[in-house]
């Protein structure tokens, strides 16, 4: 990142009572950022400081926060570090880990179009850490070169993990959130973005890094978006010739424009980015774009190596290979010389090498040319010698104007033939009949009346029906002449393969098998299961080993384990009206041995149960404690004592007390019902007071 020479307020000031701004690095459509000092762990930070309408939102503060813890969690060496967010009066703002250096877009503006080699090594990080993120359940939404940081000692990261899901939350007007060359279709369109989203905006990245320039231009944002969701991303080669096919399959599988037909995430796509690194050739790797160099270009180092970056276990480097010395022909015709890029020049004779056996005085100019003359003497003199000086026999003049006769006509008619030859017949040009989706006999006739012989190939075709012609070879359109065969390819309809197993394994299993097989991923829906654990795909349609076309969606049923069972409140009820309660959803009731007095629950029924609530799973059990009924208690006998006394002694013994009273006088227990007998705990005892 290059630091921007401005005047800014901030400059100088202490956010937070924290972080010193000491300058600004760059300002973008959402937040300007600042290189500042975090005082209390004295080290350098990036302060991305929010624009004032992403500030003043409350509802934007609130998602930023959470998307911010959730990206704080994320710790990989190919993401920047989240470290803190927080608000300072009108000041949000987040904090992040500080990557000196330039980005991705530095490098392609000063370089263009980059090597194969190196534009591998550059997005493999990338990917690396994308995958990561997908792995922990985070979407990025504005993967571009703006955005890929890359340090002066090599290391590559990227940023703004948290930010742009925030900000996609808070339109609420479904304005496109990232940069438009890069957005993937279904944002343009509204829909919800996956991981599948920030795939297509890498493999758009990586066309602009093998090409130079990006797939869709307009002269408005909404031009380039409209081709994002109406048009297919071209080859690369076509933009760049020379490159291999593997990097225009892997450019066009990531940027298809059905997210089902993409990567299903950043795992998906690392594998084979990584697999297509091993098998390209060093020639393929090392193709590069622009004009050819110059006739004596200054000489260049036998090799050189470039390293980006690395992290343990997985070395991220650009290594250009070995430069074989470039040899350029001098226009002398002879002796020819060599003239090395890297070395001295070389001399070679004519129809010999030039080396230690060559005598010391051929390599004078002088002598060497004298040399020359003297062996063209003796050539010529030899082939004169051989050259008779007169016809062995004389012949007959009138004969010899008969044979030139003979000639003349013969080459006449030679020459019409081969007029009429290649004018109109069998060699003479014709133009590829379109026969796509004919019968072999309509197509063989017709490339008849266009003059062509054709030779049936049986091939798979995904499109057309068994039995039809799928093209030619040359294709419809071409101008060949006619006497060449032509291939007429005959579809065998589409070809199958058994779909893999996917159940017995977990979500992220059965989209790697998917992937592997070329199918798509079909619906996922959730059930729960007694005996398959969470997370594991109990079934799959269409079935395992059922052959189909590549491609075919897989719908998939994962399970969300045994279905939680809220424990019912039986409490009151008889015992075994309660143990059938919980019998009834799947629950088991076990008796306490003891049984215990409860003066509210009658006798025989359930005083208390544990678990009283919650959720069990089917066949747990719940234990029932029954009631046998109140404690009896006898009734003391308090009549002509103190009422205040007797009432407190009943109460005591856990009776309810009524005091009945018209005048009292004396304050004495005059009538007490029921009084000398044995009642159960709890029950009414009333006093007449005088």
């Amino acid at each position: 990142m290059v630091q921007e020479p401005t005047q800014d307020h901030l400059i100088g000031t202490i956010v937070d009572g924290r972080y010193m701004v000491r300058s600004r690095l760059a300002r973008g459509g959402m937040s300007t950022v600042y290189l500042a000092t975090d005082q209390r762990l004295e080290r350098d930070v990036a302060l991305k400081v929010l624009h004032p309408h992403l500030a003043n939102d409350p509802t934007f503060l609130e998602r930023l926060s959470r998307e911010a813890k959730a990206a704080a969690s994320l710790s990989h060496p190919h993401i920047v570090g989240v470290l803190d967010q927080g608000e300072d009066g009108h000041i949000a703002y987040l904090v992040m880990e500080y990557v000196k250096g330039h980005t991705l877009r530095d490098v392609l503006t000063e370089q263009g179009a980059l090597p194969p080699r190196l534009a591998l090594a550059l997005i493999d990080p990338v990917i690396e850490g994308l995958a990561a993120a997908h792995g922990s359940g985070l979407i990025h939404r504005d993967i571009k070169p703006e955005n890929v940081l890359i340090a002066d000692d090599g290391r590559i990261k990227v940023g703004d993990f948290g930010l742009a899901r925030a900000v996609s939350a808070n339109t609420s007007t479904g304005a496109l959130i990232g940069t438009v060359a890069y957005l993937a279709p279904e944002l343009v369109l509204g829909q919800a973005a996956d991981a599948r989203s920030d795939i297509y905006s890498a493999g758009i990245m990586l066309y602009e890094m093998l090409t130079g320039k990006q797939p869709y231009a307009g002269e408005t944002p909404i031009q380039v978006a409209y081709q994002h969701v109406n048009a297919v991303v071209g080859r690369p080669s076509d933009a760049a010739p020379g490159l291999a096919e593997d990097l225009d399959e892997l450019v066009q599988w990531c940027t298809a424009a059905d997210a089902e037909n993409r990567p299903v995430d950043g795992t998906a796509l690392l594998t084979e980015l990584r697999h297509i690194r091993t098998t390209l050739t060093d020639e393929q790797l090392d193709h590069r774009q622009g004009p050819a160099p110059l006739p004596f270009p200054p000489a260049v180092p036998t090799a050189a190596t470039t390293t980006l970056g690395s992290t343990a276990g997985n070395p991220t480097e650009a290594l250009p290979t070995t430069v074989s010395p470039t040899e350029f022909i001098s226009p002398q015709s002879n002796p020819t010389t060599i003239m090395a890029a890297n070395g001295p020049s070389r001399s070679l004779a004519k129809g010999s090498m030039a080396g230690a056996d060559m005598d010391q005085d051929l390599r004078q100019p002088g002598k060497r040319e004298l040399k020359r003359l003297e062996r063209q003497q003796a050539k010529d003199r030899a082939r004169a010698a051989a050259t008779p000086v007169r016809p062995l026999r004389e012949g007959n003049p009138g004969r010899r104007g008969v044979i030139w006769t003979i000639v003349i006509v013969i080459l006449a008619l030679l020459a019409g033939s081969a007029g009429w030859f290649f004018g109109m017949g069998p060699g003479s040009p014709g133009t590829v009949p379109d026969v796509k989706n004919k019968t072999v006999a309509e197509a063989q006739q017709l490339l008849r009346t266009a003059g062509f012989q054709s030779e049936p190939r049986d091939v798979f075709d995904d499109d057309i029906l068994a039995g039809l012609a799928v093209g030619t070879e040359p294709e419809s359109g071409a101008q060949v002449r006619k006497f060449q065969p032509i291939t007429l390819f005959v579809s065998k309809g589409a070809q199958l393969f058994a779909l893999p197993t996917l159940t017995g394994g977990t979500l992220a299993e059965a989209k790697t098998a998917l992937n592997a097989a070329e199918m798509a991923l079909g619906n996922v829906t959730e059930a729960f299961d007694e005996k398959v654990p969470a997370g594991v795909v109990i079934s799959q349609d269409p079935a395992k080993g059922t052959e189909v076309r590549h491609g075919t969606p897989v719908a998939l049923v994962v399970s969300k384990g045994p279905q939680p069972i809220p424990v019912p409140d039986v409490r009151g009820l008889a015992q075994d009206a309660a143990a059938k309660a919980l019998q009834d959803v799947g629950l088991k009731a076990v008796i306490a041995p003891e049984t215990v007095n409860d003066k509210t629950v009658p006798k025989g029924s359930v005083a208390s149960q544990a678990p009283a609530n919650g959720n069990l799973f089917k066949g747990d059990t719940v234990t029932l404690s029954v009631s046998k009924g109140p404690i009896i208690v006898k009734v003391p006998n308090f009549v002509g004592k103190n009422a205040d006394a007797a009432e407190r002694e009943l109460r005591k013994l856990g009776f309810e007390v009524v005091i009945k009273k018209d005048v009292v006088i004396l304050n004495l227990v005059l009538v007490q019902n029921p009084v000398n007998t044995d009642v159960p705990e709890g029950s009414l005892i009333t006093l007449t007071v005088v």
